[in-house]
């Protein structure tokens, strides 16, 4: 029997690598857009071209039988940006889809997405969301937390800081957080669809019910890179001045920027008890102390650190 063939998007990022790792694992035939020529990679058909490029999208979606939609813009200092990319962007996915009579479409989102007023990204999560919900396909939408595990560049900086003693976080709040590999897992598990997941919004995490204090998992971190870090707690105006500060110095490629701040001070981005996953779908896997001193030791081996 041939094995159902999946249409993905973003299989050159973070999320989207994990995602390519655990297809293979399962045996599973992938066609996945790119913006440049990639290397062959087994189960994986590769398609050049980029998310404006409607021919490129029609060969992408010819004989899927399911569209797991990761890419998008995470950070840019232009607001725009944002929409271009997570809006626009899948829009023209769901146009692609429904031309080809793919009948299924996992779109991966942001726990920003609950919070629109906070942030340009998370606004344009949402509004990604309410055009998928009316795109009559049989859809899932998966809003992830935090991600970290190997290949991270944003989580990354807390790694990185922790390697000299010290790690900076907004003051007060709670978070959830998500292996990647864990991530990658349950996305494949929502592809056949079914009662329990069709036109359902999902919010993973670790499996810790209230999430991490920002402070705790500050001293994991530490901890991971063999370190004990001081935690050092930032106000939103101390990060405002960190944005700034970063804006200046790297430019486009800043990490902290002001949009983030919007969000990254909310007290709350715990996942929500009534957005959990079926157990009978998807459970997380990867205890966050292991997986984070894993990660460290990817960054290690890697020469990142």
């Amino acid at each position: 029997m041939t094995a159902p063939l999946l249409a993905l998007t973003g299989g050159t990022g973070f999320v989207g690598q994990a995602v390519l790792e655990e297809a293979a694992r399962c045996g599973m035939q992938v066609r996945a857009l790119a913006r440049r020529p990639m290397p062959d990679m087994p189960g994986v058909d590769w398609v050049q071209g980029d998310l404006d490029d409607r021919a490129a999208l029609a060969r992408l979606m010819r004989d899927a039988e399911a569209v797991l939609h990761v890419a998008g813009v995470v950070n840019t200092p232009d607001p725009e940006e944002f929409t271009r990319a997570n809006v626009t962007g899948t829009l023209t996915m769901l146009e692609a889809a429904l031309a080809a009579g793919v009948p299924r479409f996992i779109f991966v989102s942001s726990l920003s997405a609950r919070e629109p007023d906070l942030s340009a990204y998370g606004a344009s999560k949402a509004r990604a969301e309410h055009i998928v919900k009316a795109s009559g396909l049989d859809w899932t939408i998966v809003r992830p937390p935090a991600i970290y595990g190997p290949r991270d560049k944003e989580m990354f900086e807390l790694f990185r800081a922790a390697k000299y003693g010290v790690v900076p976080v907004p003051a007060g709040g709670r978070a959830s957080i998500v292996h990647v590999e864990d991530l990658a897992r349950l996305l494949l598990a929502l592809l056949p669809g079914g009662e329990e997941v069709t036109s359902q919004t999902f919010e993973p995490d670790d499996g810790i019910p209230e999430g991490w204090a920002h402070d705790d998992l500050a001293r994991a971190i530490g901890a991971a890179m063999g370190r004990r870090a001081k935690v050092v707690q930032l106000s939103e105006r101390l990060m405002r001045w960190g944005a700034s500060l970063d804006g200046t110095f790297r430019g486009a490629k800043a990490k902290l920027t002001q949009d983030r701040v919007g969000y990254m001070t909310h007290p709350d981005w715990v996942v929500s008890a009534e957005a959990r996953v079926p157990a009978s779908i998807w459970e997380p896997a990867i205890d966050t102390r292991s997986g984070l001193a894993s990660t460290a030791e990817w960054y290690r081996r890697e020469e990142w650190l």
